[in-house]
């Protein structure tokens, strides 16, 4: 049985999954602390640290979405104590060509939520893809 704050941290990250797809910077931005950490798939190598530096990785991910590729969620799962939550998500990410190559790879995406009066906000993300070279 999912509590209301799974369900809430569901809609969330749903909400910023389709901001993402439809390069809406204000929805993607929604959600998020002051004080964010994420780690991408593109440098920099120490992460974007603060909502500013997070809303500067966003413009070349839209750029590169606009020529094609998708950004679908395929899988979600959530976690939430009571005032901190994680969720981990698989996402279909690539242009169609290159899915066609690999059907199987994800973006693999780690959410870390701190609940802040009475609101959940992402604290941190992390996106990574498998290296396939190893």
């Amino acid at each position: 049985m999912m509590t209301e704050d799974e369900r809430q941290i569901r809609n969330l990250i749903d909400r910023w999954a389709e901001a993402v797809h439809s390069g809406d910077m204000a929805g993607v931005l929604a959600d998020h602390s002051d004080d964010i950490v994420m780690f991408d798939v593109p440098p920099p190598y120490e992460g974007a640290r603060g909502i500013d530096a997070y809303r500067e990785t966003w413009p070349p991910f839209f750029e590169w979405q606009s020529k094609g590729a998708r950004f679908e969620m395929v899988a979600l799962d959530v976690t939430a104590g009571e005032d901190v939550a994680f969720a981990h998500a698989l996402l279909r990410c690539g242009m169609e060509a290159e899915l066609a190559d690999n059907p199987e790879n994800r973006l693999r995406l780690t959410v870390g939520l701190r609940k802040e009066n009475g609101r959940w906000l992402v604290a941190h993300e992390h996106h990574s893809f498998p290296d396939t070279t190893v």
